[in-house]
């Protein structure tokens, strides 16, 4: 029988959370926005029309909430089935300052977020001694804890071609982005935080930030950033730290993006770099070149840490003047410093198309592969530390298993239950977990649930 692994905190939360959900949507369902209208954006609808006039003064107000399950259907390090569930509650406030204050081109934001659960990949998945790349539930991780995860000001002048935006989020809220439609963590969000997460901070972690956007044309943009590299910001116990204490340097990232119509239908296209200017260890080598792993000697030291990425998103196809439904491809590449980062390279591609029925015009089907690149560095280091200690079975606790290429593929069919509600029943295959090729390939049943209360 499967077991099932819930958080006491996250059950909990649920139940509380639902049943105060369930008693405000009954007492405001005869309401002209009722609770529970799947034309609704609010599963508690419109407040008796008190939502739509705070947002008409500048007042906007979420709760969302994100779950995930995963289940190992086949295969994996432990063949031993399962289920995990994980899930993320989000409470924010967005305000306009030009209604409120009379300040122009000015917001603010505020987001509190709480993650609860298990994670499938972890321990069944990927082999528990070196762990893994890619997370079947990517809404699991960072910490499951509340944090701060928004809190900023954002101005623009000259007419909205130049946006300043100032306080405390993560380097993909506007570099690298991606949606997070998928269930699979490498082919959601910002990758570049996938595959260098220890210097690059993807929601829900939030650090001090800059970041400032300027419109070359109306289609065409560059922005440049920079941001706190703080580990500690990573710490359970620091969701809402504000001090700089533990500031090591700073992750800066530029960036062109081009947003163009191609035959009318939307599309991005992004290129960005990033330079980190904290110190980072070498992945293999000591201050001589040599082995570390042999030598005894500590990791030789690079002044800093660098990479590149590129995105691209296009709508090819379109069903009549419908342009909400039809076909759209994208694809993701990040290539990492070779010197002192775990993965030199990855590449992802897949194609998702909306409204795949004239029943059913709001549901969407996505599909996608990955390949996730282990330095070849890193790799001849975890050799070097089996035969420093003479250990070289695979079924030896104390083996490190090297690491090499991990991929993976991801088949979804998205429900458009209610406009506040979408669930994404998926099956995951993964290929190699966590790039060990003595674990075997894994089958992973998932259901994503997106909700706004």
């Amino acid at each position: 029988m499967p077991d099932f692994s819930f958080s006491r905190d996250s059950a909990i939360s649920a139940l509380r959370l639902l049943g105060g959900c369930t008693a405000l949507g009954f007492a405001t369902y005869a309401q002209a926005a009722p609770a529970f209208d799947s034309d609704s954006p609010w599963m508690l609808g419109d407040w008796n029309g008190t939502r739509t006039e705070l947002a008409d003064k500048g007042y906007d107000f979420k709760l969302d909430y994100t779950g995930e399950m995963g289940s190992n259907l086949h295969g994996g390090y432990d063949h031993d089935r399962t289920a995990r569930y994980s899930d993320q509650f989000g409470l924010g406030t967005h305000l306009d300052l030009q209604k409120i204050l009379g300040w122009d081109d000015a917001e603010f934001q505020l987001t509190i977020t709480k993650r609860s659960g298990n994670n499938i990949s972890n321990d069944r998945i990927n082999d528990p001694r070196v762990g893994g790349f890619t997370s079947a539930q990517e809404v699991w991780g960072r910490g499951q804890t509340t944090r701060l995860t928004q809190m900023w000001y954002q101005q623009k002048f000259f007419d909205q071609k130049l946006d300043i935006k100032v306080g405390r989020f993560g380097e993909g809220e506007d570099f690298n982005s991606f949606p997070c439609d998928f269930q699979n963590l490498a082919f959601c969000g910002s990758q570049v935080g996938n595959w260098v997460g220890g210097i690059w901070y993807n929601w829900p972690v939030s650090q001090w930030a800059l970041r400032v956007k300027y419109h070359l044309t109306p289609e065409l943009y560059a922005q440049v950033g920079a941001y706190e590299q703080n580990p500690s910001n990573l710490d359970r116990g620091n969701g809402f730290k504000l001090s700089g204490s533990g500031t090591q340097g700073a992750v800066l990232p530029v960036e062109l993006v081009w947003t163009p119509k191609l035959n009318g239908l939307p599309g991005e296209y992004r290129a960005g770099y990033y330079y980190s200017s904290a110190k980072a260890s070498d992945v293999y080598k000591d201050q001589d070149g040599q082995p570390a792993a042999l030598s005894g000697e500590a990791y030789r030291s690079a002044s800093s840490k660098h990479g590149v990425w590129f995105g691209a998103q296009q709508q090819v196809t379109s069903l009549a003047s419908d342009h909400s439904r039809g076909l759209s491809v994208f694809a993701n590449a990040t290539m990492h410093d070779k010197k002192t980062n775990a993965i030199d390279n990855y590449v992802q591609a897949g194609v998702v198309y909306k409204g795949p029925f004239d029943a059913r015009a709001k549901d969407d089907i996505g599909f996608a592969l990955a390949r996730v690149h282990v330095n070849p560095a890193f790799r001849k280091n975890a050799e070097a530390s089996n035969q420093a200690q003479a250990v070289y079975d695979y079924d030896d606790p104390s083996f490190l298993p090297p690491q090499d290429t991990e991929y993976s593929a991801e088949l979804y069919y998205g429900v458009h239950v209610a406009n506040w509600l979408t669930v994404r029943p998926n099956l995951q295959y993964i290929r190699h977990p966590g790039g060990v090729n003595e674990v075997d390939d894994a089958l992973i049943a998932g259901i994503k649930i997106q909700s706004s209360f």
